[in-house]
């Protein structure tokens, strides 16, 4: 005989009333449906040009060049990317667009932070004035600034070199507007509590603003260097030999109908194919940074 007494009645949980949420459905009204189909032409007209490159990168020339056109390559071929590897010094000109590029956003994320800095949390004469310049030249058109650069570089003895593609380019009117705009949203507060436990203005500058301008850098970043990536002119003008062409450049000289390989169309999407590659990735690795530096700055 069992001596363990009864267990008592378990307590009969009460259901929870299934919560349904309803969603609140738009009926459809023609206003929306031709918002959408008007956003659904300007999608497919914005990758349309896309497609066509990646898939005329595949293709021979006579089939680019024959009518009617076929979209899907008839016969997918890889010669246009081996003749960038091996007929052409692709990886000298992919490495300039690198060292180029990393160079320029290094440089352009210090510069313009430490200056958005000067002009959004210091204090001295004549900043207003200063501020009005910066942001004026915002408005100037950059090939007017050409010719200028250009005789400032060559009397540096720069033409010919890295340093003479990369020193114009070191400090911009946008970076540095985009820099102030969020520095300003800092609170006085937090730096004055610093100065108070005795930090120094260098010191309160890369220990605490830098770590909070992380979307903004990002934001700054990815122009920088889509910017520096997709330069042709500047480029051309001051590198003025093969050693130190970019991608771009190296794309459009080689590739040009008076250009080594004549007017190769296949050989120019694949060029530009792998021109995009590294932004496109640069670009989905920082978007989350990117579109919150974008909308925190007010920049739309």
């Amino acid at each position: 005989m069992s001596t363990s007494t009864p267990l008592a009645p378990a307590t009969t949980a009460v259901p929870l009333a299934p919560v349904v949420r309803q969603r609140r459905r738009r009926r459809p009204t023609p206003g929306r449906i031709a918002l959408l189909a008007v956003l659904s032409v300007g999608l497919a007209g914005t990758l349309l040009p896309f497609v066509w490159m990646i898939l005329g990168a595949f293709k021979t020339n006579a089939e680019i060049m024959r009518r009617p056109i076929t979209w899907w390559p008839q016969a997918p071929t890889l010669d246009n990317f081996r003749a960038w590897f091996f007929e052409f010094d692709m990886t000298r000109y992919f490495l300039n667009s690198v060292f180029l590029a990393v160079v320029s956003v290094a440089t352009t994320l210090l510069f313009c932070s430490m200056v958005g800095w000067a002009l959004a949390k210091l204090e001295f004469p004549g900043k207003k004035v200063l501020i009005t310049v910066v942001l004026g030249t915002m408005f100037v058109p950059g090939i007017v600034t050409l010719i200028p650069q250009f005789v400032l570089v060559a009397n540096l003895n720069m033409v010919g070199t890295y340093w003479g593609m990369i020193l114009p380019g070191m400090v911009g009117a946008f970076g540095v507007f985009l820099m102030r705009q969020f520095m300003l949203e800092i609170p006085d507060s937090l730096l004055d509590a610093a100065r108070i436990d005795g930090a120094g203005e260098f010191r309160i500058f890369a220990r605490i603003v830098m770590p909070l301008c992380r979307a903004p850098l990002a934001t700054l970043a990815i122009f920088t260097f889509m910017g520096s990536w997709n330069g042709f002119l500047w480029p051309l003008i001051v590198s003025q030999r093969d050693s130190l062409y970019t991608l771009p450049v190296a794309l459009a000289l080689y590739t040009s109908p008076t250009g080594d390989k004549g007017a190769e169309f296949g050989l120019q999407m694949a060029g530009s194919v792998l021109i995009i590659v590294p932004v496109l990735a640069v670009f989905i690795a920082m978007q989350k940074h990117f579109v919150q530096g974008i909308a925190m700055t007010g920049i739309k």
